[in-house]
């Protein structure tokens, strides 16, 4: 270690090593998605309002039961076709968001028509799986009409946990390809990083992210059995060392080792938790508001979009929260790859990659509100900070070689 190392200084050169457009881009991109979380509310309270007020879900409702108790069918009818609107009135923004946002700032190169193929697919799958996560909610409100909400937060985090467990095997592989990091340094390497920490290195993945994103990423998935963790080709793409695959692959077994799905299962429950108390306290009110004619009460399931109005607000208030969550998940992270790899530069320049999509140095205020990682400044900084006080493991020189 150089004497008179400068964590702060280190960080710095860092941060300067991509020109000052480019930050400025990173900026508008990542401030401009703030207001995405405002206008996306406001899209969604439209979108359901308009459902609401055409009356066509009571009609579906009325259809199916014909004046007998068809309770499960009807809310399995209303449901669907809920959904099915919903995703037809909302893709204009969706286009626009998660598409054409994308290309502009150069975050993408996918054209249209693929992102609308994954988009339809994605949206689509999402109608059945919520459709049985409706179902089941309807079904807690009719039998526990006092207490359904604290049963919906226990549903919720076992469906987040379900879904965790079955989207690696089932969903993923629609996308993306998945395959062994081939024979060579990385995955010596990636297989030496996995026994130390009790990973098994089977399940140590590359696929083809640069199908739908530029994104320099990697993400750990899976429960059990099915846990993994994959890099994008993006990585590889980008010339990243071996330093930095033993950063970021550190960061990724982190979550692995800590159960890191686990707590997000719980902070997804508690969340539906309070939100569904919510929905139960100020259904009748908010049904009012919005005209939502015909619809009997909180367990009429045409009614549904006077829920999702609800939730479209509670999740927009709640978003400091969700994001404080995921945050401290993602420093826990970052701390146990530099605590078992000991990469602070390594980890570092990968960090310095995503700058393109994620602003480096916002306000504290706005990190506390809208990032769900912490500022690049601020992990940079926590890398440097170790490596002031830690022997880096690897020969990998910072931005001024120290």
């Amino acid at each position: 270690m150089a004497q008179g190392f400068d964590p702060v200084a280190a960080t710095a050169a860092y941060l300067a090593q991509l020109p000052p457009a480019l930050h400025e881009k990173a900026k508008a991109y990542t401030q401009g998605g703030h207001w995405l979380l405002l206008w996306g509310t406001l899209v969604a309270i439209l979108v359901a309002w308009i459902v609401l007020r055409t009356g066509v879900l009571v009609r579906v409702r009325n259809g199916v039961e014909r004046g007998k108790p068809r309770v499960w069918l009807a809310v399995v009818a209303v449901a669907v076709v809920d959904g099915v609107i919903e995703l037809i009135l909302s893709l204009p923004w969706d286009a626009y968001a998660h598409w054409w946002r994308e290309r502009l700032y150069g975050l993408t190169g996918r054209p249209f028509a693929g992102w609308l193929s994954q988009h339809l697919t994605v949206n689509l799958i999402g109608i059945a799986t919520t459709t049985v996560l409706v179902a089941l909610l309807y079904w807690l409100v009719r039998r526990a009409p006092r207490t359904w909400w604290l049963w919906g937060g226990v549903l919720i985090a076992a469906g987040f946990l379900l879904q965790s467990l079955l989207s690696p095997v089932l969903l993923e592989p629609l996308f993306n390809t998945y395959t062994p990091a081939p024979p060579g340094p990385v995955r010596e390497e990636v297989v030496a990083m996995a026994k130390q920490v009790g990973v098994p290195y089977d399940k140590i993945l590359i696929y083809n992210g640069s199908k739908q994103s530029n994104r320099y990423t990697a993400n750990v998935a899976g429960v059990g059995s099915t846990a993994r963790v994959a890099m994008s080709d993006v990585m590889f793409k980008k010339d990243a060392d071996l330093a930095e695959v033993r950063g970021v692959v550190g960061h990724e077994m982190g979550h692995y080792v800590h159960g890191h799905i686990y707590w997000l299962a719980l902070a997804d429950g508690l969340m539906a938790l309070v939100s569904f108390f919510i929905v139960d306290r100020t259904f009748g009110l908010v049904a009012g508001w919005t005209g939502a004619k015909g619809v009997s009460g909180l367990a009429d399931p045409a009614g549904l979009p006077v829920v999702w109005i609800i939730l479209a607000v509670v999740t927009l208030i709640g978003t400091p929260i969700q994001s404080s969550v995921t945050r401290a998940i993602e420093a826990d992270a970052d701390q146990f790859s530099l605590t078992h790899f000991n990469e602070p530069d390594g980890l570092a320049k990968a960090l310095v990659k995503t700058i393109e999509y994620r602003y480096d140095s916002p306000s504290r205020l706005e990190e506390i509100i809208f990032y769900d990682h912490p500022s690049v400044r601020a992990r940079v900084l926590r890398c440097m900070q170790w490596k002031a006080t830690h022997p880096p493991s690897s020969s990998s020189p910072g931005p001024q070689g120290g």
